[in-house]
């Protein structure tokens, strides 16, 4: 049980030429043969643009630092440039940090952009630490003083590529998505009104908190948050702007199989060991069971909708598709299970948080995601992805003196970081059997296991190496 059984065609070939994520690019070659050529002469030359970029961002005008920002993410998203992160990455870090702080709206973004690509060449470690506990206070601020989509989108997309890179801790990443749930939901006084969040501001919200999301585990929820969060999502099903209806139906996909994955579903104790009796359980019960049956109505018209609201017939069909797989989770317990070819190598997904971590970051990274799923040790870890190393007739690949230092040696920085991410994951694993959630956003108190609610208890669950039935 799980899978679906008859497989519709959701393949995507990405070293096609499709998003601008293609590797066929000439640049995209240029560079390709320059670091299979593997000299240090190349990549002093890379660095030294780097580097030039870098003291760019020290200059008084804006759009000087603008520029800066644009050819350092370039940079980063052409080619992994771990000698110059290992000689200049706290540099970096604090001058995007003043661009977060002074510049303009342009300038933010692309300092955020440029952060998040930081986070994700420096892989789980010490750097990855430091850029976590550097930049959550300015991010948070910046946030609370924006009234720009643009500047506010970016901040939302650098704070949750952060976190999911650097958290260790479920404190850390709940401090996070507590940070962006205040922004549809602000504390206001008695003499302010409140604004229409932009569409644009609502999708970015529900995607990085589903984004981060994923990465919790255990089976202990907060009962009144996650009816809150699941009622506000049902609420964002009629919304006019197709965006947000995408994004709020992969957040509740999202939602119901955690659920499922907790393993809790005949529990009905606080985390303190008290019995939940009465009235308490079955007003909980029967409010979630209405909110279902009502997301389920919203996802089977969505599912079959003819058009009228939103734009595009690329989007209408895009929307179609992802309830017709909500759809079939919701009522047969099916997982969509896809497949998407990235530089001849077949990346399989078979669960939701997969699926919804690959797209954030295949959004984020843009045109530098087929280079970064090849090369970035990170993402092969996140993903369990083995790329096909690109070999040039006649070039033998060689790595630099630097890179031998980062990712051979037993105790490098990458080594130690990569245990350390490691580490994570299995506890992460180990959790998902007998730990708690703890992504709510109220008090102790009201924290009760509420996962027998939102899953159907007779489907099993197909999923990472076990299943329950």
């Amino acid at each position: 049980m799980g899978r679906r059984k008859s497989q519709r065609k959701n393949i995507a070939m990405l070293d096609s030429d499709e998003d601008n994520s293609s590797v066929s690019s000439s640049s995209t070659a240029r560079s390709d043969l320059m670091s299979v050529s593997g000299t240090d002469d190349v990549q002093v030359d890379k660095d030294s643009l780097l580097e030039q970029a870098l003291d760019a961002l020290y200059e008084k005008r804006g759009s000087t630092r603008e520029k800066a920002l644009a050819a350092i993410i370039e940079a980063f998203n052409t080619n992994l440039p771990h000698q110059f992160v290992e000689k200049k990455f706290a540099t970096l870090l604090h001058q995007c940090l003043k661009s977060i702080k002074k510049g303009s709206s342009k300038e933010i973004a692309l300092a955020c952009h440029a952060i998040g690509l930081l986070a994700l060449t420096v892989g789980s470690g010490d750097n990855a630490r430091e850029i976590l506990e550097e930049s959550v206070a300015p991010i948070s601020h910046a946030l609370k003083s924006s009234s720009d989509s643009l500047k506010t989108v970016s901040l939302l997309e650098c704070l949750a590529v952060v976190t999911f890179v650097s958290a260790t801790k479920t404190e850390e990443t709940e401090r996070s998505m507590k940070i962006m749930w205040q922004l549809l939901h602000p504390k206001l006084g008695s003499n302010v009104v409140a604004v229409k969040t932009p569409a644009a501001v609502v999708t970015a919200v529900v995607s990085t908190w589903a984004f981060l999301l994923t990465t919790m585990d255990g089976c202990s929820l907060y009962s009144k948050d996650w009816q809150e969060s699941i009622s506000y999502f049902s609420t964002l099903l009629d919304k006019d702007d197709r965006s947000v209806r995408i994004s709020a139906g992969e957040a509740l996909a999202l939602i119901f199989a955690t659920g499922i994955e907790k393993l809790a579903a005949k529990n009905k104790t606080t985390p303190d060991g008290s019995v939940l009796e009465g009235n308490k359980y079955r007003e909980g019960y029967t409010h979630i069971l209405g909110l279902k049956s009502k997301i389920l109505n919203q996802v089977r018209s969505l599912s079959a909708e003819a058009g009228g609201k939103g734009s595009t017939k690329k989007d209408l069909n895009s929307q179609r598709n992802l309830f017709k797989d909500v759809l079939e989770f919701l009522e047969d317990g099916y997982i969509p299970d896809i497949s998407m070819k990235i530089g001849g190598e077949s990346l399989q997904m078979s669960t939701w948080s997969e699926l919804i971590q690959l797209n954030f970051l295949k959004h984020f990274l843009g045109g530098g995601f087929v280079k970064h799923m090849q090369d970035n040790e990170l993402l092969h870890d996140v993903f369990g992805f083995t790329p096909k190393r690109k070999h040039i007739p006649g070039v033998e690949h060689q790595r630099t003196s630097v890179e031998k230092r980062m990712f051979q040696s037993p105790n490098s920085v990458h080594n130690k970081a990569r245990t350390q991410f490691l580490n994570k994951q299995r506890m992460l694993s180990k959790d998902r059997n007998v730990g708690h959630f703890a992504v709510g956003m109220g008090d102790e108190d009201s924290r009760v296991n509420v996962i027998d609610i939102l899953t159907n208890e007779r489907y099993g669950f197909w999923g990472r190496g076990y299943v329950v039935d």
